[in-house]
């Protein structure tokens, strides 16, 4: 849901809609929550607009007032005090350039580096200047408390420059929801590693990313970023214009095709559509196009080795070197899946960050762990009870993977849990067991 565009009763009506279907499906689904953040725009312009013409010197202005030829307001203080002299600023989403050329707390001039048209209230990007601002507005604190009080399983956060902002968003959501951090900022890019380890997953936002960053630099920037946070075990999302055409016409184009597999190519853990099936007229075909095209990559006879060639070596913890084996195992022997018992969540990101060859089942009981792993990579999440003892979870993670499609009789699974049973974060038992044929349901 984007709150650039919804409101709090259109958030609730969808996460009503959500829930009863997750209901009727028996299928976790989890809600993401993304938040506006600050939105920078120039002022009112006298005309609607007015030219700028290579080598013109324009001049923004703090005090309030009807923009005209060579000035415009910019009603953000922030911005003059942090913008420095060779600063670039680029206006309405990237089309027109300008670098400041004198800068004071009161006025900023600017030399016009592509001619254009600049219209009133138009955007403005700074990709050199880090704002003294947070990434969380009035408004997008209120959008957040409406979302947590939902029990919306993710949130994310806009116009991150740095680990602080990913602070400030944890220490209001408290738990209730896991905080995305949406990279589409030339700051945020340089904090990287600070952000992945605050954020609980990470969003490839190549939109406003290569708005303030050379278009050419955001392919290898998407592999950099996708391959961080899958080393760091935190799902990682590649978002905006996917399939971009697929907002006017039936079909993608081929090159669209080729940006998704790539994604998928790449062990991203979810691919997302915005304008196709927010407003697009084919909501329905940008979504199934998006589903096969994914299917396929995975079915290619290069997509294990190239997933194979991105693994890295299990941390030195008890639970990394269970899930690094119970991938092992299951790919040794041939198993049909792998089973995960998990109360936090993880314990399957943990066997999700392996990219086993096998597909992985969740079970939990806590329906807030489900949706939050519905976006991971690989992961099948089912809500059961607790098992009562070890001979109670390999009877339940057998039938289920039977009843699941997972597995069929005389196959085996491998199951991954924590004894005592119960124990959050003592992944620390393997078991492999081998599925009955169901007759004693």
């Amino acid at each position: 849901m984007n709150m650039s565009h919804a409101t709090h009763d259109g958030l609730r009506e969808v996460h009503a809609i959500t829930r009863k279907l997750e209901t009727e499906f028996s299928r976790p689904i989890g809600l993401l929550v993304d938040l506006q953040g600050p939105k920078l725009r120039v002022g009112k312009i006298e005309s609607g607009a007015i030219r700028l013409t290579q080598g013109d010197i324009l001049s923004f202005v703090r005090r309030e007032a009807i923009g005209g030829l060579g000035r415009v307001q910019l009603p953000h203080p922030e911005i003059f005090e942090a913008v420095e002299q060779g600063h670039v600023l680029l206006l309405d989403d990237g089309k027109l350039k300008l670098r400041v050329v004198e800068a004071s707390d009161v006025r900023i001039d600017a030399e016009v580096m592509t001619s254009g048209v600049l219209g009133s209230r138009k955007g403005i990007s700074l990709p050199d200047t880090v704002i003294p601002m947070g990434a969380l507005t009035d408004k997008d604190r209120a959008d957040l408390e409406c979302a947590m009080s939902l029990g919306v399983a993710w949130v994310a956060l806009s116009f991150v420059q740095r680990a602080e902002d990913v602070a400030e968003a944890r220490k209001i959501a408290r738990g209730r929801s896991a905080i995305m951090a949406k990279i589409e900022k030339p700051s945020a890019v340089n904090h990287l590693r600070e952000i992945i380890d605050l954020a609980d997953g990470i969003m490839v936002a190549r939109g406003d990313l290569g708005v303030e960053m050379p278009v050419e630099k955001v392919p290898g920037l998407q592999k950099q970023i996708s391959r961080a946070a899958r080393n760091a075990g935190k799902p990682v999302v590649v978002a905006t214009q996917m399939l971009e055409s697929m907002i006017y016409a039936p079909v993608p184009t081929r090159a669209e095709v080729s940006d998704v597999a790539t994604a998928v190519f790449e062990g991203a853990d979810a691919v997302m559509l915005s304008a196709e099936s927010a407003v697009g007229k084919y909501p329905v075909e940008a979504v199934a196009t998006m589903d096969r095209v994914a299917k396929e990559v995975e079915r290619d006879p290069l997509y294990a080795a190239i997933i194979h060639a991105q693994r890295i070596d299990p941390q030195a913890t008890e639970s990394d070197a269970i899930s690094a084996a119970a991938r092992t195992v299951a790919e040794t022997l041939k198993l049909a899946a792998i089973v995960c018992y998990t109360a936090t969540g993880a314990t399957s990101l943990r066997a999700a960050r392996e990219r086993p060859q096998q597909p992985i089942l969740a079970l939990t009981p806590i329906p807030s762990t489900g949706r939050k792993l519905a976006l991971v990579w690989g992961l099948h999440c089912v809500l059961t009870d607790d098992p009562r003892d070890l001979d109670d979870m390999v009877e339940k993670a057998c039938r289920i993977a039977y009843q699941e499609g997972f597995a069929l009789p005389g196959e085996q699974v491998i199951i991954s849990a924590g004894v005592p049973l119960g124990t959050q974060g003592a992944t620390n038992l393997l078991r492999i067991a081998t599925v009955g044929d169901g007759s004693d349901e």
